[in-house]
């Protein structure tokens, strides 16, 4: 009877989160409560399911991205998200080593940090084979870096005197994900908007050659590699959205769908997680990602005012 009970709730919570109704950090929370005070009936299912969602998600956001648009209004900014990835991914490798943390999961909160947040970090582990507990753990690390931006980084901008220009490039370079760099970027005017949103749509694509990159890296030693035909996908997505091949009303459904479906992911990695992962894995995650997070912060702050 429990268990029927169980099964019924973890439905319904999943159909409660696919539904939009919840954010990406309330979703990873509730299946992280879920599996707290009930045992995950599913959890066999789950860590198959976060794979192939994550793949699907990733490949159905393409369809709102457009090359010459992202192209063409970050062209002032290429030159900082160029130094700041390459800089913050080296140093998240050097980092990693010294803090002796798991490889893979150093190179995924690496990712989210140096790129895009979840987005990245849903790209990259297929295609590194990183495990549930791994994913969970570098996403939570990386929302909860999320939350605390969303009132600091205003703060910060309103304190120093940022023009909306500035402010807007900042939070693109500096935040993680695209919904809290919009957050962010809303309340301190349109003109920071705009930029924001679309530097940060620029720095998205640098998901490709990082996840090429992950690949060869993570490759195991006389195992062929193993390509990540989704990214070929996503590129395709691009490609058909950018072109106009299928009508707006369609890739708008698709985006929307991908991120309901991309937060169903995120319910379902949070419900494979436990506290006994959680104290195996220790503050070192938090640790890299805070450095990280304030390494980039000031590099690129100091770029863009001096």
């Amino acid at each position: 009877m429990k268990d029927r009970m169980a099964k019924a709730l973890f439905i319904g919570l999943a159909l409660l989160v696919v539904s939009g109704v919840v954010n990406s950090p309330t979703a990873l929370l509730l299946g992280f409560g879920f599996t707290l005070f009930l045992n995950n009936p599913f959890k066999a299912y789950c860590h198959k399911a976060i794979h192939s969602f994550l793949k699907i998600s990733v490949v159905g956001l393409g369809f709102g991205m457009f090359i010459n648009e992202t192209l063409e209004t970050s062209k002032e900014g290429f030159t900082l998200t160029f130094l700041s990835i390459i800089l913050t991914v080296s140093l998240g490798f050097l980092l990693t080593r010294l803090l002796k943390l798991d490889t893979k999961l150093g190179h995924l909160i690496t990712s989210g940090t140096s790129v895009c947040g979840g987005s990245a970090i849903a790209a990259i582990s297929p295609v590194i084979n990183a495990k549930s507990k791994s994913i969970s753990i570098a996403l939570g690390v990386v929302f909860l870096l999320n939350s605390v931006a969303l009132f600091v980084f205003p703060a910060i901008g309103h304190y120093l005197n940022l023009t909306q220009h500035q402010f807007g490039l900042w939070c693109a370079v500096a935040i993680h994900d695209t919904s809290s760099v919009v957050g962010a970027a809303m309340g301190y005017g349109d003109e920071a908007l705009r930029i924001a949103t679309t530097v940060k749509l620029s720095r998205m694509l640098w998901i490709i050659p990082l996840s090429i990159l992950s690949m060869f890296i993570f490759r195991t030693k006389g195992e062929k590699v193993k390509w990540p035909y989704f990214i070929l996908l996503f590129i395709g997505a691009i490609l058909v959205n950018s072109y106009h091949l299928v009508p707006a009303p369609a890739t708008s459904f698709i985006v929307t769908g991908s991120k309901h479906l991309l937060i169903l992911t995120l319910f379902l990695v949070g419900s494979t997680i436990s506290i006994g992962d959680l104290k195996k894995t220790g503050v070192k995650p938090l640790t890299l990602a805070v450095l990280l997070w304030v390494f980039i912060s000031i590099l690129s702050l100091a770029y863009i005012l001096y």
